[in-house]
């Protein structure tokens, strides 16, 4: 059964203010199927902002958990025993340790190698694409829900993986949409990340800064339907 376009939709929830956050999820939950938290709102007030912020809409957790195995069950442990509805939990490394301690209750994404970071500084998209295709094959042995890497490398992960593994792919970049001072270096639109085989696409900026958010959502997600 295919999946619905705006199931597609991770919008990231990057703000300072809580008040606009709260502005936001309500202007962006018709055309969004999950939220994601980071750090920075992580670091302000927890889980229980973070659930407070979405209104019972499935949370990804984007802590990037980066420590000791122990460490890293603990924090899931937190996370998944919170209540909240948890889609998924970022994690550098310790995957098996973190999809026990999840049990069940939310699904672990390995992030691979960031999209702010040049194809470059691993000698090339070739060098980068056969890493990122390592860290997938070996998240997947290891129980993972799926992994977070760029566009530019999902066609390639996809091949690897096969089909019931997620590929969750950030720094989404919609043609109409600018962003000052971009930071992100592999990007590619939402059709052309789930065209390559992404599950699942996160987009934060060219929705939030927006002059219209809920309109630029909806326009994101009519554009997710030519791919069914």
């Amino acid at each position: 059964m295919a999946m619905a376009p705006r199931d597609r939709v991770i919008f990231a929830l990057d703000v300072e203010d809580e008040a606009r956050a709260k502005a936001l999820t309500a202007a962006l939950a018709p055309s969004v199927g999950t939220f994601k938290v980071g750090l920075e709102l992580l670091m302000r007030g927890g889980m229980e902002l973070a659930a407070r912020l979405t209104d019972g809409a499935p949370l990804f957790i984007d802590a990037k958990l980066h420590d000791v195995p122990a460490t890293v069950q603990r924090s899931v442990r937190q996370i998944v025993r919170h209540g909240a509805p948890v889609r998924y939990i970022t994690v550098h490394d310790t995957v098996r340790e973190a999809v026990e301690a999840a049990e069940g209750r939310a699904g672990v994404l390995l992030v691979t190698v960031l999209t702010s970071l040049d194809a470059a500084r691993w000698g090339g998209p070739e060098r980068l694409t056969a890493h990122v295709v390592a860290r997938a094959l070996e998240a997947q042995r290891e129980g993972a829900a799926g992994v977070v890497c760029a566009a530019t490398e999902a066609a390639a992960v996809r091949a690897a993986v096969g089909e019931g593994f997620d590929v969750v792919t950030p720094g989404v970049r919609p043609a109409w949409a600018a962003v000052a001072g971009d930071d992100q270096k592999r990007t590619a639109t939402a059709v052309e990340a789930v065209r390559a085989g992404a599950t699942r696409v996160v987009i934060g900026r060219p929705l939030r800064d927006a002059p219209d958010p809920a309109e630029a959502a909806r326009r994101l997600v009519d554009e997710l339907r030519t791919v069914e």
